[in-house]
């Protein structure tokens, strides 16, 4: 029960990450339908053929329009209503004080100029100085005057405000005849007040007629009719045209379509390819199925390149080759294994490339930049790979493109550099997965195979502990590390991987390494215990080694080894003893037995088997072909007939393999020596030179 609830959840869990990648993927799509290309005017065509499918303006450029309509504004005339009764009431004012007020003891021809020249000002119309700043701010040069219902246009430095009335009267006042400090005490701003009022509405609608008129087009695409082909030069006449297709597709796309609509359906192509990788796993690779972690890196680096390709790819499509997608494939390559990292780079680019318009030069190059990186990359060993692998990956990418504009018979003075330089970008930003392969590890519990290399190294500190404190099962260790790797490399498994754990299996013994045969000299401290406090101090070793392993950072991936490497198996030789010993007497069998589990993997069987025939090995008395064959037949035998290979996917034909490789080292191991002769001295010469005349004498004797 427990077991079916735990695989319940585990779907579960599988079915939600894949929502939720397909969610978070599209909700950084863009949701509105746009025809975005890429592209330099004298450069060629990079895409294919565009037809027109519809009948579409051809819209004049920003700059053009611009243009049109600052000259527009530049001559636009704004309206101001010429107020009569102002200066009407002023005039009035005036005259009464010319002639029984203020100014009455002026001379006549003051008065009359006077008069003059202030009913002329409010002819020309006087404006409020506010009002007038503006006009002059906005670059009008005249503005139209309404007397009535008709309007007269008067340049603007023909229109007065108070100050400038005033001092026009001064000025134009004729020197000889009249004395400017009579008149500049006449209080002449008393009578000059502005007699121009803002007609807001009319210039409103004066305004809008002249942008009105205006025109945003400059011709007409007809249905059917070619734009450009692949190869074509791009002219400025052309570009105009693809910018005018983007903007009337995305007007129709929002008069038509739903966007709701559209949502769905670019979910719904997302979920699909999610599903399609889920299914991948289901059927080649269950391993990585079962453990969610692995699942969890597989979907969190597709979902993350397709969100960076998508919002990129809104803002400029040519820097969506900045982003360095092949990464996938580095990751998941060091990571896990070849073919699944090509197919989860490719469901990368696939659901990338749903929001490109024209993703075929995307999806090609990213698909060979993704197959040279796992074949560069097969087995990651040390640093200075990575770096000549990016340098390969960017190097034949860029000859892959070159070849890619040849073949659309472009010349080499034709070539986008911009595209060259982008994956230039792009392979430099490919250095940076080395350090993201450390914090992976650490994330997910995986282990490159760079770490199992710096584990591998003796003079670790504790393979450097266990040498010291427990020299024995040091060499044991070395012993079984040798032959698991000569195994491992014999039937395809993880050679690197067996080999350091082979390293690490034994290191629980370091706490009591006299109880264990191979560190024993002359004196065994279990010939003074019983069987079952011997067995559990040999089996104690497995936790032990969980301990240091903590203790001293090593990954998950060798703990396992450490648990699985005696599985579920018993301390046969104390379970026997006990038994002989105690034979009327029910046994709790679990005091003998190892807490395991048994191997899980290809790998750790490997050991398993590995560890079992070194150490029985050790007891022959009799080297020779047929005991060492079969010590290795009965003990590769008993382990798969007692079942503790059935929960690891390895082959009869693996088993055999393995048989054959632990057979021949054992012999090369324990191979006989031939004996070195000895210096002889003078009189053994002479004795031997005599015993040879007298075997010679005897042998032709008989032979008469």
């Amino acid at each position: 029960m427990d077991n079916t609830k735990s695989s319940i959840t585990k779907n579960i869990t599988r079915i939600l990450l894949v929502l939720v990648s397909a969610i978070l993927i599209v909700a950084f799509f863009p949701h509105e339908h746009s025809v975005s290309y890429d592209y330099t005017i004298g450069k060629p065509w990079k895409y294919g053929q565009i037809i027109a499918d519809f009948d579409f303006p051809i819209y004049k450029s920003e700059q053009v329009v611009q243009a049109e309509r600052d000259s527009a504004l530049h001559h636009f005339q704004p309206y101001y209503r010429l107020e009569p009764s102002v200066a009407s009431v002023q005039l009035k004012n005036l005259s009464q004080d010319l002639k029984n007020g203020t100014m009455q003891a002026l001379p006549q021809d003051y008065k009359h100029y006077i008069y003059t020249s202030i009913a002329q000002v409010y002819e020309a119309g006087i404006m409020d100085s506010h009002d007038y700043t503006t006009v002059l701010d906005s670059g009008c040069t005249a503005i139209r005057i309404e007397k009535g219902t008709t309007a007269v246009a008067r340049p603007t430095k023909k229109i007065f405000t108070t100050h400038s009335a005033y001092v026009y009267i001064l000025n134009q006042a004729d020197s000889t005849h009249f004395n400017k400090e009579i008149l500049s005490r006449s209080n002449l701003n008393d009578y000059l007040s502005a007699n121009l009022s803002y007609d807001e509405k009319k210039t409103t609608a004066q305004y809008a007629e002249a942008l009105n008129s205006i025109s945003y087009f400059k011709g007409y695409v007809q249905l059917g009719e070619k734009i450009i082909d692949r190869g074509e030069i791009v002219t400025p006449q052309t570009a105009a045209i693809i910018e005018s297709l983007t903007k009337a597709s995305l007007s129709r796309d929002q008069k038509k379509s739903n966007i709701y609509t559209q949502i769905g359906g670019i979910f719904l192509l997302v979920l699909a390819l999610l599903t399609a990788f889920l299914i991948y796993l289901y059927l080649y690779r269950k391993d990585y199925l079962q453990n969610l972690r692995s699942v969890c890196l597989l979907y969190l680096l597709i979902t993350i390149f397709a969100i960076a390709v998508s919002v990129i790819s809104q803002n400029n499509v040519q820097h969506i080759y900045y982003v360095p997608i092949t990464a996938v494939a580095i990751f998941v390559s060091v990571f896990m294994d070849s073919r699944t990292a090509f197919f989860t780079d490719f469901m990368a680019i696939a659901i990338s490339s749903l929001s490109l318009q024209d993703p075929y030069l995307f999806i090609i190059t990213q698909t060979f930049s993704g197959i040279i990186a796992i074949f560069s990359l097969k087995q990651l060993t040390s640093r200075s790979q990575l770096f000549q692998s990016v340098f390969i990956i960017t190097a034949l990418t860029e000859i892959f493109m070159l070849c890619t504009e040849l073949r659309q018979g472009h010349t080499f003075d034709m070539l986008d550099s911009k595209w060259y330089a982008s994956e230039a970008i792009n392979g430099i930003l490919l250095l940076f997965t080395y350090p993201f392969l450390y914090l992976m590890e650490k994330a997910f519990g995986f282990t490159s195979p760079i770490t199992l290399i710096e584990l591998s190294n003796v003079s670790h500190p504790l393979l450097h502990e266990l040498s010291k404190q427990a020299q024995g099962t040091f060499n044991h260790s070395m012993q079984v590390a040798n032959l698991a790797n000569e195994i491992a490399t014999k039937i395809n498994a993880d050679a690197l991987l067996v080999r350091t754990a082979a390293l690490y299996h034994d290191v629980g013994k370091i706490k009591n390494p006299t109880y264990f045969t191979e560190n024993q000299s002359g004196t065994n401290p279990h010939d003074s215990l019983p069987e079952e406090r011997s067995a559990q101090i040999i089996i104690q070793h497995v936790t032990d080694g969980l301990e240091l392993a903590d203790k001293y950072g090593l990954p998950r991936s060798i703990k396992d080894f450490i648990l699985t490497h005696h599985g579920l198996s018993q301390t046969s030789y104390f379970y026997i003893k006990y038994r002989n010993q105690h034979p009327d007497e029910e046994i709790d069998e679990s005091i003998f037995r190892y807490p395991g589990p048994n191997p899980f993997t290809k790998e750790q069987a490997i050991l398993m088997i590995a560890d079992s025939v070194e150490a029985a090995s050790k007891s022959l008395k009799t080297i020779d072909d047929a005991s060492i064959k079969a010590l290795v037949d009965k003990i590769v035998d008993t382990k798969m007939s007692e079942g503790y290979l059935k929960d690891c996917p390895i082959t009869f034909r693996d088993v055999q393999q393995a048989k054959d490789v632990l057979i021949t080292s054992l012999k090369m191991i324990y191979h006989t020596r031939i004996s070195y002769p000895s210096l002889q001295t003078k009189e053994e010469k002479n004795n031997s030179s005599k015993q040879r005349r007298r075997n010679n004498k005897f042998f032709y004797r008989n032979r008469k």
